[in-house]
């Protein structure tokens, strides 16, 4: 669900290669390896945070490799087909059931039953969040949820308060305003961004995905890119080949919109991006109650082919619940997931105060709700929306022709 994808291709401790995961050696130590994906900075804060690790454990090294998002799954199918996967490696909900069918992902209740994995301590049921069918397929390390980022300045001029409980009327009127009294779009294009489309949907009763397949009808679909579609052509939402042509700088902060719905923890990359101030507005709703939204998080998972799965899982318990690593990592990753950790970084920066009291606020008013379930191939299906949304929006394909298209690629996917 979650790309941060700066920094350089530069590797930090290329893996070890080899037949299997893990290495040891006569003195009873062993090595094991750590992919993630991310910029440059997260890298050096994991080092950071690995180096305390291996203080702790010091017969346990790591070796670690990152690399920008798409690398880095291109990176980790060529290696789980071939057998010889990571010990550990960040992922996302969008490749839980994918590569548990694959057989690749360990279980990792046999480590929580033998005292090497805690599952205490987490914020707002996020230990359930890495389950499937039973089985414990990853842990939180952060959580983030889906929020409209806002250029503070440009809405204080037009005199609009998003408030919690706003419905998608209000917030259409709202860029509308914009647009007509800045010469703004009021939106990045949100027809693109597949998990607000979910919430849109959940606010309805229905999901994305279900745990066999997609939760929405063609009819559906239609509808809102059809709304997309409109958006563009009235000057609503911005337009596709600018926003292209700025990445991969945001529009809000290249000035082409107002607003833009991404996950909450992004939030600090506008204010770097940008010479305005940006802030967090609630998600509209359809009832002025209802917002779908849920808690979503980047997780550590473990390798079913690892010699070291002990290892793995004190690596893991570690990242998510040593206090030092949260003051290292900060809001790199979401959240911390684990109250330790939550408690021990307290942000200093207004955008980080500004994600924390955003996701307090959405845990107080008890909006929260379980995250839809994502069978295998959702990944495919999140990159197949993107592109297809991004081709009607430029007028490369009718609204029925994408429609059409993204059931076709979909139903592949998810092999229904």
């Amino acid at each position: 669900m979650l790309k941060l994808t700066g920094g350089s291709l530069a590797a930090l401790g290329l893996t070890a290669a080899g037949c299997g995961s893990g290495s040891g050696s006569g003195d009873g130590s062993v090595t094991i390896r750590y992919a993630w994906w991310g910029s440059d900075d997260r890298a050096k804060r994991i080092n950071q945070s690995i180096a305390l690790f291996e203080k702790k454990y010091p017969k346990v090294k790591v070796k670690t490799d990152f690399q920008p998002y798409a690398d880095f799954w291109k990176k980790f199918n060529t290696q789980a087909s071939g057998g010889n996967p990571p010990d550990v490696f960040q992922n996302a909900i969008g490749f839980l059931r994918k590569y548990d069918e694959k057989n690749v992902l360990l279980d990792l209740r046999e480590q929580v039953k033998a005292g090497n994995l805690r599952l205490d301590g987490f914020r707002a049921g996020l230990e359930k969040f890495g389950e499937i069918d039973g089985k414990l397929l990853g842990v939180p390390v952060g959580s983030n949820s889906m929020a409209l980022v806002i250029d503070r300045k440009l809405f204080a001029e037009v005199g609009i308060t998003p408030r919690p409980g706003w419905t998608w009327g209000e917030f259409q009127a709202a860029l509308a305003k914009i647009r007509d009294t800045q010469g703004r779009a009021g939106d990045s294009g949100m027809y693109g961004v597949m998990y607000l489309y979910d919430l849109h949907l959940r606010q309805h009763g229905k999901a994305f995905f279900t745990q066999d397949g997609l939760g929405f009808t063609e009819a559906d679909l239609t509808d809102w890119w059809t709304r997309g579609y409109a958006g563009v052509r009235s000057g609503v939402h911005a337009a596709p080949g600018k926003v292209a042509q700025a990445r991969p700088k945001s529009a809000v902060t290249a000035e082409l919109a107002a607003s833009e719905f991404t996950w909450d923890n992004f939030a600090i990359r506008y204010t770097a991006e940008g010479k305005s101030e940006y802030g967090l507005a609630p998600i509209p709703t359809t009832d002025g109650k209802r917002t779908g939204q849920y808690l979503g998080s980047l997780m550590l998972s473990g390798s079913k082919r690892t010699k070291h799965p002990r290892e793995v899982a004190q690596f893991i318990d570690f990242m998510v619940h040593d206090p030092e690593v949260a003051t290292i990592m900060g809001f790199d990753r979401g959240v911390p997931a684990t109250t330790a950790q939550y408690e021990a970084f307290k942000p200093t920066d207004p955008v980080a105060r500004q994600i924390a009291a955003y996701e307090q606020q959405l845990v107080d008013s008890g909006v929260l709700e379980t995250i839809t379930p994502h069978p295998a191939g959702a990944d495919v299906c999140e990159a197949a929306f993107l592109r297809l949304a991004e081709e009607m929006a430029l007028g490369k394909r009718s609204v029925p022709d994408a429609v059409k298209q993204y059931f076709t690629e979909s139903k592949t996917a998810l092999g229904s």
